[in-house]
């Protein structure tokens, strides 16, 4: 137990002494350390899902299982990009495209969008307008990369689209829905 003094009272002849249950405030104190450890973000992944704005949920096919998709992984390293696709841990082809420097605002790698096109009609399992699922492509960048270089990743592997049938009329998207991982 926990005591206070609070000194004598005026023109009293005893002093006035008060005991603090301190175990209420321990509980207290217990409670609120337990609700902050289980609130806590214990992993902060370095992933960043972006869309094409497709019509419904990211890839609305069927899921049939057993059946693992081919996935893009596109690597911005030094001085070129490198074109990885992946079914599984199986990687399927791999191909390189030289990185061109930038000079102002803004960066277009269209050598990167013309090969990233030319692999995706290559490999890619969702060709027909019916098919509403979108190919998978992950770009794998440094942390220090700038902005306008994740951008121009972006831009490019974007650039590839194909005819989607919504229900009433065929549009033109993006056959890719982009996720980033940084390292």
């Amino acid at each position: 137990m926990a005591g206070v003094d609070v000194g004598g009272g005026a023109g009293s002849k005893r002093a006035v002494n008060s005991d603090i249950n301190m175990i209420p405030f321990i509980d207290l104190l217990m409670v609120t350390i337990a609700f902050l450890l289980i609130t806590a973000v214990w992993v902060s992944f370095s992933r960043l899902n972006a869309n094409a704005e497709i019509p419904g949920p990211p890839n609305p096919g069927p899921v049939v299982p057993g059946k693992v998709e081919k996935v893009l992984h596109v690597h911005a390293v030094e001085g070129a990009f490198s074109l990885v696709w992946k079914q599984g841990a199986t990687v399927v082809s791999e191909s390189r495209v030289p990185r061109p420097e930038q000079q102002g605002d803004l960066v277009k790698y269209s050598d990167l969008a013309q090969k990233v096109a030319e692999e995706w009609k290559v490999q890619s399992g969702h060709q027909d307008p019916s098919d509403k699922a979108t190919d998978l492509a992950v770009l794998h960048m440094d942390n220090r990369m700038s902005f306008r270089d994740v951008v121009g990743m972006i831009d490019a592997v974007y650039e590839t689209q194909r005819d989607f049938r919504t229900s009433a009329e065929l549009r033109r998207l993006p056959v890719f829905n982009v996720t980033m991982s940084a390292r």
